[in-house]
């Protein structure tokens, strides 16, 4: 059986630049971290590495922090930056997140609140998942941080109003674009951020490689200490064929990022269209093409069990997935749904669909054709069970 792979916003395939970039400097000896001839080749090739991923994020080369994926940047930037503007200032305790945000924000928050006593503030989103930047007003905030684009629905925010909301208090902004990096276009210098998250894996490089950017002017107080290594924010042996594949991932995503957004809006268009005629369906998430990743789609099936439907298409050789892959087998509904407004029967009952290289109008003829009778199956063991 041809499976059909519809779960690319939990990871996607490696692009052929990437494979070919990681292959060649597998076999490389040297730390770049040494200074005779075997690591100063290696020190280049990082080095032309975060040269390539700062100018495809609009960034200068010193901004690039790598890291071991998004969860690692985002707690560098949310533990780090906390704890550098507490030590600029002790009246700044208090963190501003938005409702929706992936797990390694809202548990980064969490950690600081149980364990250094920081006042999270969470933002609420309207019934599509946006922030209203007029909610970022609280004094003594140190941290701000909203997802660029949502894991699970797609929501898009307005990032240049929130970091200018969240510089008006003194505050850091930070965001998430570990979805937005390979479907949008992401300029760090012009979004007016001062952390943002990106990783390897979303947009076709490897799994365990990312990157923190951090604007020049800001201090964060790291995490791992150790050797010194990336601006002495994180330490430890940097990964050199991690970095390369990440970095010619992300120069091929740059470089077709305007036409595989037409191709994905095209599949997604015609799979929420498709979904919008079948009963007890409803689409989770913004209408408006500008406000929504080109690339997923989330429902709602009235009276199932998401992770039944999950497995039903698992059967049918069809990848989908209930919420973030992160957060999957939590029987807990959806928190991003639930702060849209849904109930927690919706929110339990919401499958994923996300689309990425590859993906085909057959892969969305495929899931129709088996959808329909899934979604029955569903509900009958979902009735029997209830």
């Amino acid at each position: 059986m041809n499976r059909v792979y519809l779960d690319h916003a939990a990871t996607t395939a490696l692009v052929p630049a990437a494979i070919e970039a990681i292959t060649r400097e597998l076999a490389r000896l040297g730390n770049p971290s040494s200074l005779h001839g075997s690591g100063r080749d290696a020190r280049r090739v990082v080095e032309e590495s975060r040269e390539a991923v700062a100018a495809a994020f609009g960034a200068h080369p010193t901004e690039v922090i790598f890291t071991a994926g998004g969860t690692e940047a985002d707690n560098l930037a949310i533990k780090g930056g906390y704890w550098a503007a507490r030590a600029a200032d002790s009246s700044r305790n208090r963190v501003a997140i938005s409702a929706i945000e992936h797990h390694a924000v809202l548990e980064s928050a969490d950690w600081l609140a149980r364990e250094q006593g920081a006042v999270v503030d969470t933002l609420p989103v309207d019934g599509e998942g946006r922030v209203d930047p007029g909610s970022i007003a609280t004094p003594g905030t140190a941290l701000v941080s909203v997802i660029w684009a949502n894991n699970e629905i797609g929501t898009v925010q307005g990032i240049p109003g929130i970091a200018e909301a969240a510089h008006r208090l003194g505050a850091l902004a930070h965001a998430d674009a570990v979805q937005a990096a390979g479907q949008l276009p992401v300029d760090f210098a012009a979004s007016g951020l001062d952390l943002l998250t990106v990783t390897g894996h979303k947009l076709g490089g490897p799994v365990g490689v990312g990157a923190l950017l951090v604007r020049r002017e800001v201090t964060l107080t790291p995490l791992l200490h150790g050797g010194g290594q990336e601006r002495d924010v994180r330490s430890g042996t940097l990964d050199v064929p991690s970095a390369a594949g990440f970095a010619a991932a992300v120069q091929a995503a740059v470089a077709d990022r305007a036409d595989y957004a037409v191709r994905l809006r095209a599949l997604r268009d015609r799979l929420a269209a498709a979904l919008a005629t079948l009963p007890g369906v409803r689409v989770n998430g913004p209408t408006a093409p500008d406000q929504v990743l080109p690339g997923i789609v989330n429902a709602s099936f009235d009276g199932c069990d998401a992770d039944a439907i999950v497995l039903l298409l698992d059967q049918a050789g069809i990848d989908a997935s209930a919420g973030a892959a992160c957060s999957a087998g939590v029987t807990e509904p959806s928190h991003v749904l639930l702060a849209i407004g849904r109930s927690p029967a919706e929110a339990r009952s919401a499958v994923r669909f996300s689309f990425g290289h590859g993906s085909t109008a057959a892969d969305v003829d495929a899931l129709l054709a088996v959808l329909p009778e899934v979604v029955e199956r569903a509900r009958a063991a979902g009735s029997l069970a209830g």
